[in-house]
Order: C-alpha cells, then structure tokens, then sequence
C-alpha cells in the first residue's frame, strides 16, 4: 500500500477539474498547458505561457475562491503552405484553479511581459505571522 506524500503546496493547490477522490498532488500532476506556480514569503504567483497573445486576448475572472485563466483561439482558418516545421500553436485554454482561503484573491494582479502572463496573489493579512508581546 503506496501513502500520498502531499508537499505543503498542495494545500494550496488543486485541479479544478478533478474531484476531491481523485486529488492529484501539485508536484505529480501535468498541466495542459505550459505554467509555472510557485509561491514566495509574499504570496502565490503564476507565470503562464502566452506567446502571439495580447492582453485583450486573455480572460482572467475570480468567482469566490477560484481563478480562472481562459483563452479562446478563433475559428480562423489559417494557411500554413511552405510551413516545413509547425511547434508554435495558439491553442485554446481555460485553466482553473481554487485558492487557499490563506491568500487576498481581492488584492491579486495580472500583467504581460515578453509572451508571459504573470498573475500574483498576495498572503492575506490575518494569514501572516503574528508576533505577540510578553505582558
């Protein structure tokens, strides 16, 4: 008989998509889509691989404890005549995941940089250390 070793990370962590009879720890699960989530003192930070996107592309939504990171390529019909080789893709996504109560999904923020979409969650305040006085 195997036992899970979770990481503190998966705490944090869980897809979405499966139910908790089938939680995947973080570290043993395989995204559909190129990212990377880690997290510091500060908080929790997601950097996701956009590249060819723009901003106005992305939809990035939080509904009550998850977060939400979709985009929907267009039904264009693209022409790859003379393409020798194709790695690149703009394929369609839609990424969720819920957050630990642990971190301020009101304060989180989002931005573009060099075909990265890099989101930060910061520790909420009454998740922090507290240190207390000797009286």
């Amino acid at each position: 008989m195997s036992t899970l070793k979770l990481t503190p990370f998966d705490i944090l962590y869980r897809n979405f998509f499966q139910s908790d009879l089938d939680f995947t720890p973080a570290m043993q699960s395989k995204a559909s889509h190129p990212l990377d989530i880690y997290y510091k003192d500060d908080g929790l930070y997601f950097d996701i691989a956009c590249i060819g996107l723009t901003k106005k592309d992305l939809d990035i939504n939080i509904e009550g404890d998850t977060l939400r990171i979709k985009y929907e390529k267009p039904d264009t019909q693209e022409d790859y005549s003379g393409t020798i080789y194709k790695g690149l893709t703009k394929k369609s996504f839609n990424l969720g995941y819920r957050i630990s109560s642990k971190y301020n999904l009101t304060e989180a923020w989002a931005g573009m940089e060099n075909g990265l979409l890099k989101i930060f969650i910061p520790i909420a305040e009454e998740a922090k250390p507290k240190v207390l006085k000797i009286k």
